[in-house]
């Protein structure tokens, strides 16, 4: 299975939809996640051209801004997503009320507060839904750890995670939009990375 791997990802390198297309003829069950963030359109949009109805799962933390929220709630109806959102199990409202504001990076309760708010409800989502196939916008020059994945790979629950646009830089992004005429959201913050080549763990962890 590791040389087919290795093959596909040769194959498929600079082929984004090609990529996209060959795992969903695997005809496994399979999601695509995405958090709304700058240029998320774009694998949104590869996924359901060539599967309209896919499962599209969001892990809103709840801390997102207004500005995404209006993306995330525009781009479903543009797209028609098929769309699933998983929240803590405690609201924003809640946590604060009993632990404060969000802890900085620095903090020692930041670990705890990224994984109740994403790393939880991933985890959830994973096990509820038990997919085969898992679609991510990860690209490369996101940050360090990511400049080391493959486009595909699988992890060690047997899970085949597909990043079809790891090679392409916000140029390429950018221009993907323009030819679909897709919006973008560029008011984003994430408080479990907080500096934008930090990693939250969710893709340290899958």
């Amino acid at each position: 299975m590791e040389q087919d791997i290795e093959a596909i990802n040769r194959q498929f390198d600079k082929d984004p939809q090609g990529l996209v297309r060959w795992a969903l003829s695997l005809d496994r069950s399979a999601i695509c996640t995405t958090n709304f963030r700058p240029f998320e359109a774009v694998i949104l949009h590869m996924v359901t051209r060539e599967r309209p109805d896919i499962p599209i799962l969001w892990m809103d933390s709840g801390y997102n801004t207004e500005a995404t929220y209006r993306f995330a709630d525009d781009l479903t109806r543009r797209l028609a997503l098929n769309l699933t959102t998983y929240h803590p199990r405690r609201s924003r409202a809640h946590r604060e009320a009993l632990e404060g504001a969000t802890p900085s990076i620095e903090d020692p309760r930041h670990a705890a507060f990224t994984h109740e708010v994403k790393l939880e409800p991933f985890q959830r989502a994973l096990s509820e839904m038990a997919p085969k196939v898992w679609f991510t916008a990860l690209r490369a020059e996101d940050s360090p750890q990511r400049a080391q994945m493959q486009p595909v790979s699988i992890n060690s629950d047997g899970l085949l995670k597909i990043a079809p646009l790891l090679r392409w830089n916000a140029r390429d992004m950018y221009r993907y939009l323009q030819e679909w005429n897709l919006p973008n959201n560029f008011d984003y913050f994430d408080p479990t990375k907080v500096e934008e080549k930090r990693e939250c763990g969710l893709h340290l962890q899958h």
